[in-house]
């Protein structure tokens, strides 16, 4: 019996003392900043991350000794959830607790915002008043304003197409203005130029007697990037259109519809809007291209419309929805693998339930 409460003793001392130890060691972790004295440190959190990935991002920057301990404390707090997307400026002498509180309710010093592929000017500005980096009605006049579009070259009614898909890091002014709308919009247009400077023949932006050119090369490079997103298919779409257009063979592009229709579009194309004659961007009733282009785009589909492939397409189908083409050179052919594109979607749907 006495053995046994030895033993008993002996583990009732170790718990308290491994409690003490676990307390020692959130006290030092709490109250013991990384670095003294500290230094400044950038620190970018991406939209959507995880609070793991943020606290070893920390931890790798020396901001925090222990990435474990933050989360932990993250979650003390109920602030898990609350972390912002920006860059922020932190310092490796400040404590824990302060560090996150200035990921969660401090002001980042630049703003972190995706803007993808193929987006309407007016889904790109959606994304960018969710940001909280623009009033939706003033980047409307920007994207609109003949003076902004007349000073960056953009040879058409909108920016529509110049307002480059990237992730950018912006910066906020203290009220949310016109003048805010217009510096977004413009480094997005300016970005645009950069990153498709390589694009361009002989690596030169179009010049003045080059508009015309520039506008068909803009316009098609929006129809391949709502058309397809698989890279090597790319040049093969933009051959389509290009044969299309030199046989005087209207497009009959879907996108080019819905965008038509403009932001109301409910996501269901109807015969009668493919009817609809009244549709300055329906390519079923109106030949050649549209009046600008349908959607922003990277710099492989420009590449795509720059250099189209050469080939003798004229049609083009899924095989499955979201998936690789079947390219076909007659009508014929094209009705055959439209009717496997529809037994293929047959075929995809869930069996009905067994009613059994």
């Amino acid at each position: 019996m006495k053995t046994l409460l030895r033993a008993l003793g002996l583990l009732l001392l170790l718990a308290l003392a491994g409690g003490g130890w676990v307390a020692y060691e959130a006290h030092t972790f709490l109250t013991t900043a990384p670095e003294t004295p500290g230094r400044d440190v950038f620190f970018d959190v991406p939209a959507g991350a995880r609070l793991a990935q943020v606290s070893a991002g920390l931890a790798k920057q020396g901001i925090v000794t222990d990435a474990r301990k933050l989360d932990l404390l993250a979650r003390y707090k109920k602030w898990e959830n609350r972390l912002q997307a920006g860059r922020f400026a932190l310092n490796t002498g400040w404590l824990p607790e302060k560090v996150l509180d200035e990921l969660v309710n401090g002001h980042p010093v630049l703003y972190r915002v995706t803007v993808p592929e193929g987006l309407t000017w007016w889904q790109t500005g959606k994304v960018l008043e969710e940001a909280g980096l623009v009033v939706f009605d003033d980047f409307r006049k920007v994207v609109t304003d003949p003076d902004f579009l007349r000073h960056y070259g953009i040879p058409f009614a909108t920016a529509e197409g110049f307002l480059m898909p990237d992730t950018y890091l912006l910066k906020k002014n203290d009220v949310v203005d016109l003048a805010q709308a217009k510096a977004v919009a413009g480094r997005m247009v300016d970005n645009f130029w950069r990153k498709t400077a390589s694009v361009w023949p002989d690596g030169k932006k179009p010049g003045q007697s080059q508009t015309e050119q520039l506008k068909t090369w803009v316009i098609l490079a929006s129809i391949v990037e709502k058309e397809t997103g698989i890279d090597a298919e790319r040049a093969r779409v933009a051959g389509v259109y290009q044969n299309r257009i030199n046989k005087g063979m209207l497009l009959q592009a879907d996108p080019t519809v819905i965008y038509g229709l403009g932001p109301n579009f409910d996501g269901n194309l109807r015969r009668r809007d493919l009817d609809d004659p009244n549709n300055l961007y329906n390519t079923y009733q109106r030949p050649g291209l549209t009046p600008g282009p349908i959607c922003s785009f990277g710099a492989a589909a420009l590449a795509a419309a720059v250099h189209p492939e050469a080939h003798n397409y004229l049609y083009f189908v899924a095989k499955f929805d979201g998936g690789e083409h079947v390219f076909s050179t007659n009508l014929n052919d094209h009705n055959k693998a439209v009717r496997q594109y529809l037994q293929n979607r047959r075929n995809a749907k869930p069996a009905a339930p067994d009613a059994r």
